[in-house]
């Protein structure tokens, strides 16, 4: 009977401990991309293989799908997606979009302007560029993490 409630009580503290990053990574990112973009395809993967379920819908207007969202043009890239009600727009890494996820601040999303070399889905060998990864809303914009 000790043995048995050890393990249930082992069991749950293991699940409080790692649930809640499951949870997150198990959490479906909707990607609105061009059906011709292979970087946008890169990303999804990354973000596949980070854990997460994605689902791509190739558009022909993606600046309707950033003007639905709410995406700056400032702050514009190649494809938009939309996880647990946030904003990611473009590279942002996917260490990013958890962090995002856990930390649950008062904002419209993520975005990594452009396209950095060497961001997720960008890569080109051992090239790479620094780049900011930018937590923005209608009226502020502040630097997320650094790359």
């Amino acid at each position: 009977m000790q043995s048995t409630r050890r393990a249930i009580l082992g069991g749950a503290a293991l699940l409080a401990l790692v649930g809640p990053a499951f949870a997150q990574a198990r959490e479906t990112v909707q990607v609105y991309k061009s059906a011709s973009c292979g970087c946008c395809g890169a990303w999804v993967e990354h973000m596949r293989r980070a854990g997460f379920s994605v689902r791509a819908t190739d558009v022909d207007d993606l600046d309707a799908v950033k003007a639905r969202f709410g995406v700056p043009d400032e702050l514009a890239s190649c494809h938009t997606a939309i996880v647990a009600g946030y904003v990611v727009e473009g590279h942002v890494p996917a260490g990013d979009v958890r962090r995002l996820l856990a930390e649950g601040p008062r904002a419209t999303g993520l975005a990594v302007p452009g396209m950095p070399i060497g961001s997720p889905g960008m890569e080109q060998g051992n090239t790479r560029e620094p780049y900011q990864t930018i937590l923005f809303d209608r009226s502020t914009r502040r630097v997320f993490a650094k790359h």
